[in-house]
Parts: C-alpha cells; sequence; structure tokens
C-alpha cells in the first residue's frame, strides 16, 4: 500500500483536517503529522517533518498546508529528492505530476476552498509522472541541487 504523509500549520489546519478523511478513497496509508488543533505553531516546523521523511523514501508521498502554501513550499523544495509543488489550481495539480513527478503537493489553506482542495489532491494522486523527455529534465534537476 503507498504511503502519504500529512502535516500543516495552524493557517492550513481546518483544510488539513477535511481532506483526511477524503484521501481513504484512493487506498493510501495516511499519516497525519499535526498540528492537532489551531493553535498557532511554526510552518517550518511542520514542513520539515514530512519533507524529510518523503526525502528519506518513508514515505511515498506528502501534503503540506499552509495559509497561502508559499512558506511551505520553500521549506519542502530544500530538501534532496523532495519535489514539492505549490497547486491551488487543477492545472497545476496535473501538470506537476505529469511532467515534474512531484511527490509533495503544497495548497493554501487561505487561498482555496475544501471543495477545490479535494479536487486538486485527486487530481494530484491520480495523475501519472508521464517520463520520457520529462525524465531526463527531471535528472537535470534533481543532478543540479545534488551537485551544490
Amino acid at each position: 500500500m503507498p504511503s502519504l504523509i500529512i502535516g500543516s500549520d495552524h493557517a492550513g489546519f481546518s483544510l488539513k483536517e477535511a481532506i483526511k478523511p477524503f484521501l481513504s478513497e484512493f487506498n493510501y496509508e495516511t499519516n497525519d503529522l499535526g498540528p492537532h488543533n489551531e493553535e498557532s505553531v511554526d510552518y517550518p516546523d511542520f514542513a520539515q517533518k514530512v519533507s524529510r521523511l518523503v526525502a528519506d523514501g518513508e514515505y511515498n508521498r506528502g501534503i503540506l498546508i499552509c495559509g497561502t502554501g508559499i512558506g511551505m513550499s520553500m521549506v519542502a523544495n530544500r530538501y534532496p529528492e523532495v519535489r514539492a509543488a505549490l497547486c491551488n489550481d487543477l492545472f497545476s495539480a496535473i501538470m506537476c505530476r505529469r511532467h515534474n513527478d512531484a511527490n509533495i503537493l503544497v495548497m493554501g489553506g487561505r487561498v482555496i476552498g475544501i471543495e477545490l482542495a479535494k479536487e486538486i489532491v485527486r487530481a494530484w494522486i491520480t495523475t501519472p509522472f508521464e517520463g520520457g523527455r520529462h525524465s531526463d529534465r527531471l535528472d537535470k534537476f534533481c543532478n543540479c541541487r545534488n551537485s551544490e
């Protein structure tokens, strides 16, 4: 069974809680790293936890949610092997999978509503990576990050 890890900050908490039950439709084993309430927390703490576990291969994919998604995506993309994509629309969710094999989906809890978030998650989970010329480009991207 594929595995998925999820985390948010206080601004993304309610959206995270709304999409967690929806994830069961896709037969993912899901682990919620928190937070577990709406008390103020620092988004880098949760972005680091999720990103580290995806980078280390303990989880296949992750989802991060903060107020805009910007901070979480900035933190997540500092980890080797992480390809985090901020997607607040369906087209971005599809293309980040098709062309970039994104393994962390980032969304803005203050930017999108629950129904759109569910459709973004559905698109991101069900869209396969196309490979081919995109694999060559991904190799260049990953080699660039790993050589620095």
